[in-house]
């Protein structure tokens, strides 16, 4: 891809940076910022660096915050007694789309796997510890992904919390509505019997 401006090239080369963005996206968000406005493209780069300068995680869960503690610790309305435990921030966006929970979360920053050099010391588990020792907690759900990784996590986790009395769960996996038997992989099918309902509630829920 040749340019004529080296400040261009160097635009998209910076865009290109970003995941899923190829050279060709680039290109086209660089070539649209330069169809707007000075002041609008200035207040971009401005929103863009008081993200990254002034954004903080919440020193109780870890997901992102405004301020010390996070605006869904924060909300009386919320369940505090229920934590949801989740890989990483995105994952606390997906739940929270769904608009289906209503309680807290405990974002453990990944989960552990030896062969990518990832142990429990990495992760945010002490914390989880320490906070469901100091709170009233009932219920601690995994909302981790159904991997080899995610279980270990799982696993690792409850046989920490084994000493308190609290319900630990985890979401339901199975085969997704409109998905077909034989095109599911072995474990998903495994876990879709091993959670299996009464027809009476699967009617009822639909």
């Amino acid at each position: 891809m040749q340019f004529s401006s080296a400040l261009l090239e160097n635009a998209v080369n910076e865009f290109a940076k970003l995941p899923g963005i190829g050279k060709k996206t680039a290109l086209r968000l660089v070539l649209h910022l330069l169809k707007q406005n000075t002041s609008e493209v200035q207040h971009f780069s401005e929103v863009i660096a008081k993200m990254r300068s002034e954004i903080k995680f919440c020193q109780r869960c870890f997901n992102v915050a405004d301020a010390d503690i996070c605006s869904i610790c924060s909300n009386s309305m919320r369940k505090q007694e229920i934590i949801c435990v989740v890989e990483n921030i995105r994952d606390v966006i997906a739940i929270e789309s769904t608009q289906q929970y209503n309680g807290t979360y405990h974002v453990l920053g990944g989960v552990i796997s030896p062969l990518d050099g990832i142990g429990p010391d990495q992760l945010n588990i002490e914390s989880l510890v320490s906070r469901i020792q100091k709170e009233k907690t009932e219920e601690l759900i995994f909302a981790l992904n159904p991997t080899i990784q995610g279980d270990t996590t799982i696993y690792y986790i409850q046989k920490k919390l084994q000493p308190y009395h609290l319900r630990i769960t985890t979401i339901a996996r199975g085969i997704a509505f409109g998905g077909e038997l034989e095109y599911a992989d072995e474990m998903t099918l495994a876990r879709s019997l091993q959670n299996r309902l009464p027809v009476e509630s699967y009617v009822a829920n639909k």
